[in-house]
């Protein structure tokens, strides 16, 4: 599959601030790219620098193999994380505003009704409820048609039904064959979403690949959750490491007969057992020492 977006060696240095620090990144056509990070980790300023708003100090961005100019900005559509709207326009109004400033265009309707929009098309901007708003943004980010679009943590605020809502959005515009970055702080999202994923952390990326082959790389065991209160003396004493996570105690282990056959023997308490998978977000901890902020 051929990039749509090819980094080579990218700095961005701000006085007394080396806020990216000589990635390498290939984006593939038509996939869904999570790009990570704790804050300051310099995933924001990659962003903007992946999005044409500022110029590297050093490095190359090539979109199709070529530098970023005037057929780029025609081709890309971004979602920015805070947006502001024209007031006392609808949403049809500021569609067609939007419409206007572009010479290829999605027709409305079908932006309509990709975005759900149908219901709220004659309200204010200023009524929308959040996940309405996000819908519009994402409708706006679609009006050129474009073949790449940048959604810049699209879900933050929302409930998490409005949330999921708008994950079936941006599912339905990849199907289109649409290529999609998504910065996000939610694991959950990113692994719902995302084909592949960056991990950034200093200015430079520390874990890529797929979900599921990052969480194979680095975890190759499960994790069993025990109630704390009566169990960590008997863990202690039987040598087995554990971690305190609120009331439970975390277990890491590559035996699972094995362990829970150990645990009884010893009189553990077994009866609220919990048997868990690695997540995304154990990864982002795993990778960066930090946890993801909500």
């Amino acid at each position: 599959m051929s990039p749509i977006i090819t980094v080579t060696n990218l700095v961005k240095q701000y006085p007394g601030v080396l806020a990216v620090d000589g990635i390498n990144l290939t984006i593939p056509k038509g996939i869904c790219f999570g790009l990570l990070g704790p804050n300051g980790a310099g995933k924001t300023t990659t962003i903007e620098l992946l999005e044409g708003i500022y110029q590297p100090t050093s490095g190359v961005i090539l979109y199709k193999g070529e530098p970023l100019g005037t057929r780029y900005r025609e081709e890309v559509g971004i979602q920015f994380q805070h947006t502001a709207l024209q007031d006392f326009l609808t949403v049809r109004e500021t569609l067609k505003f939007f419409e206007q400033l572009y010479q290829q265009t999605l027709s409305i309707p079908e932006i309509i009704e990709l975005c759900s929009l149908t219901d709220i098309l004659d309200r204010d901007t200023r009524k929308l409820s959040g996940g309405q708003r996000q819908r519009l943004l994402l409708a706006l980010a679609l009006v050129n048609d474009p073949e790449l679009i940048f959604l810049d943590e699209p879900t933050t605020g929302l409930d998490p039904q409005a949330r999921r809502h708008f994950w079936e959005l941006v599912k339905l515009v990849k199907s289109r064959n649409k290529t999609i970055v998504l910065t996000t702080h939610y694991m959950e999202e990113a692994y719902a979403l995302c084909d592949e994923i960056a991990i950034m952390d200093k200015g430079r990326i520390v874990s890529q690949g797929t979900p599921m082959q990052l969480l194979a790389e680095n975890f190759g065991d499960v994790v069993l959750q025990i109630p704390a209160a009566d169990s960590i003396n008997k863990l202690a004493a039987l040598g087995i490491q554990a971690v305190e996570t609120g009331d439970f105690l975390e277990i890491r282990t590559n035996h699972l007969h094995q362990t829970l056959q150990q645990l009884l023997e010893h009189g553990i308490n077994l009866d609220q057992l919990r048997i868990r998978a690695w997540t995304l977000e154990d990864l982002f901890i795993n990778v960066t020492g930090k946890k993801a902020a909500a």
